[in-house]
């Protein structure tokens, strides 16, 4: 009961930084020790020319680990992406402390998913013996 008293006392007079909090929720996302980073190469939302008139655009991201790149689509309707070389994979859509939502890349490595991530998210993927978490982004 004390205990309970106390740790609402401290949320409410001594909050935990939003900045504290998100480096917390990335570094449970890379729980895997074994995992690489993939490096975000390429966001259209930084790299790509506006085209004057053309609203609703779906933002395009390209992540990068060794030899492994991943091309992924974001729209309001969800995920669409590939794993290059082509290959399967068992793909998780990560959003925080929440299990990720399971995809899976076919033969080809291309995958969809129909919900579109909402806040911060990430990518592990699983591809024979290796896992490669891409990094974390703003939806």
């Amino acid at each position: 009961m004390l205990e309970e008293e106390l740790r609402q006392a401290a949320a409410v007079l001594d909050p935990v930084p939003a900045e504290l909090q998100q480096i917390a929720v990335d570094a449970y996302a890379l729980h895997d020790l074994d995992a690489r980073v993939a490096e975000l190469t390429f966001d259209s939302l930084v790299d790509a020319i506006p085209v004057r008139g053309v609203t609703d655009v779906p933002r395009m991201l390209t992540f990068r680990a060794g030899e492994v790149t991943v091309d992924v689509e974001v729209t309001e309707d969800g995920l669409m992406g590939q794993v290059l070389p082509p290959q399967p994979a068992r793909i998780e859509v990560l959003g925080g402390p929440r299990p990720g939502s399971p995809l899976t890349a076919d033969d080809l490595g291309r995958f969809t998913g129909d919900v579109p991530p909402a806040g911060p998210f990430a990518l592990r993927l699983r591809t024979g013996g290796d896992v490669v978490v891409t990094e974390w982004l703003r939806a």
